[in-house]
């Protein structure tokens, strides 16, 4: 299974293709990564990846699955984009994919409406499609102003967790 993890402005999907102990293989976007993880003390982890060395500190924000990273000269905004916050993201009408434009599944489901055609203009928030999951209608939003670029489902169709649905430019 692969998450998202938005760290500042850059959204990368992760993948863990292999586990022993501390050991892992990791798969970020296209590339793969062997990783040797410490969970040293309280947030604070040294990582070996391809020959580098780092230490990261990561402390918890006050709102679930957001972090601050700091490490000996950098300091980042982590959000781990998973199943769960992008649904609840997207029912409350902030996609958390925003800089990738496009509207994401969160589970699946099947739609039920679709208010827009390819080439439509959009706003911020406007709705755009409707999918019912467990017994319960979702409406998903625009993430910005923009246009349809493509739509790639239909009326009735069902839908995979983390299927791209529609696409904004």
């Amino acid at each position: 299974m692969s998450i998202e993890i938005k760290i500042d402005k850059r959204i990368a999907s992760v993948e863990i293709l292999k586990q022993f102990e501390n050991l892992l293989e990791i798969k970020v976007d296209d590339k793969i990564y062997q990783v040797d993880l410490m969970h040293n003390d309280e947030g604070i982890f040294s990582i070996l990846a391809n020959g580098h060395s780092f230490n990261i500190e990561l402390v918890p924000q006050t709102k679930p699955k957001l972090y601050t990273a700091y490490t000996l000269y950098d300091t980042y905004n982590i959000e781990i984009i998973d199943a769960e916050s992008r649904y609840r993201r997207n029912r409350s009408g902030v996609s958390p994919l925003a800089s990738e434009n496009s509207i994401i599944s969160p589970m699946p489901g099947k739609v039920v409406k679709i208010q827009v055609k390819q080439g439509d203009e959009v706003k911020l928030g406007d709705t755009l499609i409707t999918i019912s999951a467990m017994k319960m209608e979702s409406e998903y939003k625009s993430p910005k102003d923009g246009k349809i670029a493509k739509i790639n489902v239909n009326e009735g169709s069902t839908v995979d967790a983390n299927q791209v649905l529609i696409e904004i430019v």
